[in-house]
C-alpha cells in the first residue's frame, strides 16, 4: 500500500499522475494518514519549515508496535476477551443481598410450603387460618418483610468449567488475531520506510537531470551567443530544462507523500518522518518447502482459524452443561410480620406494619433441569458451527500456500530484475557521455543530448523502483511466512 508513494512520485514526474493518485487516496490507512499527506504537501510549499525527524527501520516498528491505534485496539480486545472470560467463574462467588417489602393482600392461607428461587431464597412460613373457597375473603391486611440471605455453589456438575473453557478459548482467537494485525502494520511500516529511500531515489535523478539540463543550458546560450549555434538549441535547452524542472517540483512532492505516510503507517502525532541510513538489504531467502513448513505451524490466520474450531467446541460443550444439575447453598436472616388473623395466637403488633418477628433459616437447594429443548436446540447448532470452523482451516491453508507461492515468485522476479536495470542504467550513463561530448564539440544536437538524459534519468528511476520492489516484495514474503513472531 505504501509504495503508491513512490509511484505517485514517479508518475506525477513523467507526466501521468491522475491515474496513480484516486489509488493512492483510496490505499491511504486511514483519515489520519490522508491529512498528514496533506499536512506534508503543506511543509513542502513552506521553505521554513523544519525537515522531518530521521528514524531508522528498527524504530519506527518499535513505535509502531506501541502507538499504532490498530494495533493498540487489537491488543485491547484481547483485554477485553480475558476480562470476559473471568465472567463465568463469577458464580462461585456468594450471592448477597437485602430487600425490604411491604404488602396489602389477601391472606386466604392453605398448608402449602415453598422457597423462591433468586439471590435470596426465603422459605414460606405461613400463619394464617386455613380457608375453603366459600369461606375465603377478599379483605386486605398489611404484610412486612425485612431480610438479607445469601447462596453459595457447592457443585456444579462440571457446568461452571465448561463455560470458563469456552471463555477462554476465545482469548486464544483474539490472540491470534492480534498477531496478524501485527504482522500487517510491521509489513505496512516496511513498505512505507522503503518507499521513502525510493521517493528520495527519484528526487536525486531528478536533481541531477536538473543541474546537468542547467549546464547544457548555459552551454547553448554561449554558443548562440557567439554565433556557433543556431537559437533553435538554445530554446530546446530552455525547454528541456523547464521539464526536469517540473520533474525534480513533483518528485519532492512524492517524497513528502512517502514520508507522511511512513509517519502514519507508524500512528505518530508528526506530520511526516524521514528514513534514517540507507535502503536496508534484503533477507536471504529461505527455501520454499521449508518456508511452507514454518508457517503452517506459525501463521496467525491458521491458528486464529484453528483456535476458532477449539473454541466452538468449548461452546457446545459449555451448551450442553447447561442441563446439569446444580447443587448450592442458601442462608436468609429475616424478619416479617402480618396483619392478616392468624390461626392461633395474637395478632401482629402495629397490625404487621412493622416486621418484628425474627426468622432464620439454612439448606440445600438441588436444581435439575431434566429437558430444555432450547438448549437442546442450541446446542446442535453450535455443533454445525463446529463444521464451518473446520471448513475454515482448509481456506485458511490453502490461501496461505497460494499467497506463499505468489510472494516468492515476485522476489525471485525483482531480484532476477535488478542486473538488468543496474547495466541500463550503465549504458544510459555511457550514451548520455558520448551525447554530451558531442555536444560540447559542437558535432551533436540539443535533441540528441535530450533524449539521452531522458534515457539516462528514465533508468535510474527504473533502478530506484526496482530496488524498492525488491525490498517490497521480500517484506510481503516475509508477512506470509509469519516471519516476524
Amino acid at each position: 500500500m505504501m509504495g503508491h508513494a513512490v509511484w505517485y512520485g514517479i508518475c506525477v514526474w513523467r507526466g501521468d499522475s491522475m491515474p496513480v493518485l484516486a489509488p493512492i487516496l483510496r490505499r491511504l490507512s486511514s483519515v489520519t494518514a490522508f491529512l498528514a499527506a496533506i499536512a506534508g504537501h503543506d511543509a513542502l510549499a513552506q521553505e521554513q519549515a523544519p525537515a522531518p525527524r530521521a528514524v531508522t527501520l528498527a524504530e519506527a516498528l518499535t513505535y509502531a508496535r506501541a502507538h499504532q491505534p490498530e494495533l493498540r485496539a487489537a491488543l485491547a480486545r484481547v483485554a477485553a476477551q480475558r476480562a470476559e472470560a473471568d465472567v463465568p467463574r463469577g458464580q462461585w462467588l456468594p450471592t448477597v443481598g437485602v430487600t425490604g417489602q411491604i404488602f396489602g393482600a389477601t391472606a386466604n392461607n392453605t398448608t402449602a410450603g415453598y422457597a423462591t428461587l433468586g439471590f435470596m431464597d426465603i422459605p414460606r412460613v405461613g400463619g394464617t387460618r386455613a380457608v375453603s373457597a366459600q369461606t375465603s375473603t377478599l379483605s386486605p391486611y398489611a404484610s412486612t418483610f425485612a431480610g438479607v440471605g445469601a447462596t453459595q455453589e457447592l457443585f456444579d456438575f462440571g457446568r461452571i468449567a465448561a463455560q470458563a473453557a469456552a471463555a477462554d478459548a476465545l482469548i486464544e482467537v483474539r490472540s491470534h488475531d492480534a498477531d496478524a494485525l501485527r504482522l500487517d502494520v510491521d509489513l505496512d511500516v516496511e513498505e512505507a520506510f522503503f518507499a521513502v529511500h525510493a521517493a528520495k531515489a527519484v528526487l536525486l535523478a531528478s536533481d541531477g537531470a536538473f543541474e546537468r539540463s542547467r549546464v547544457h543550458r548555459d552551454l547553448a546560450r554561449a554558443g548562440v551567443q557567439s554565433g556557433l549555434r543556431s537559437p533553435i538549441e538554445l530554446t530546446r535547452a530552455e525547454a528541456d530544462l523547464q521539464r526536469f524542472d517540473i520533474g525534480r517540483i513533483r518528485a519532492r512532492g512524492g517524497v513528502a507523500v512517502a514520508e507522511s505516510v511512513l509517519a502514519a503507517s507508524i500512528g505518530s502525532p508528526e506530520p511526516a518522518l524521514d528514513a534514517a541510513g540507507t535502503m536496508p538489504a534484503p533477507a536471504e531467502m529461505p527455501a520454499l518447502a521449508s518456508a511452507m513448513q514454518r508457517a503452517s505451524t506459525r501463521d496467525p490466520r491458521v491458528l486464529e482459524a484453528l483456535a476458532r474450531m477449539k473454541a466452538q467446541e468449548e461452546q457446545t460443550k459449555a451448551v450442553g452443561a447447561e442441563l446439569r444439575p446444580d447443587l448450592s447453598l442458601t442462608g436468609t436472616l429475616s424478619g416479617r410480620a402480618g396483619g392478616a388473623p392468624p390461626s392461633s395466637g395474637d395478632r401482629a403488633d402495629l397490625s404487621g406494619l412493622l416486621p418484628s418477628v425474627p426468622n432464620w433459616d439454612v439448606g440445600l437447594v438441588l436444581s435439575w433441569p431434566l429437558f430444555d429443548g432450547t438448549i437442546d436446540a442450541r446446542r446442535a447448532a453450535s455443533r454445525s458451527q463446529e463444521q464451518v470452523r473446520r471448513e475454515e482451516i482448509d481456506v485458511a491453508r490453502q490461501s496461505l500456500v497460494a499467497t506463499i507461492q505468489q510472494a516468492y515468485v515476485q522476489v525471485d522476479v525483482a531480484r532476477a530484475a535488478l542486473p538488468g536495470l543496474q547495466r541500463a542504467v550503465d549504458a544510459a550513463i555511457a550514451n548520455y557521455a558520448q551525447a554530451d561530448a558531442r555536444f560540447k564539440a559542437g558535432l551533436g544536437t540539443s535533441v540528441e543530448l535530450a533524449d539521452a538524459e531522458a534515457l539516462r534519468v528514465s533508468t535510474e528511476i527504473d533502478l530506484a523502483m526496482g530496488t524498492f520492489d525488491l525490498a517490497k516484495t521480500r517484506a510481503a514474503f516475509g508477512r506470509a511466512i509469519a516471519e516476524g513472531l
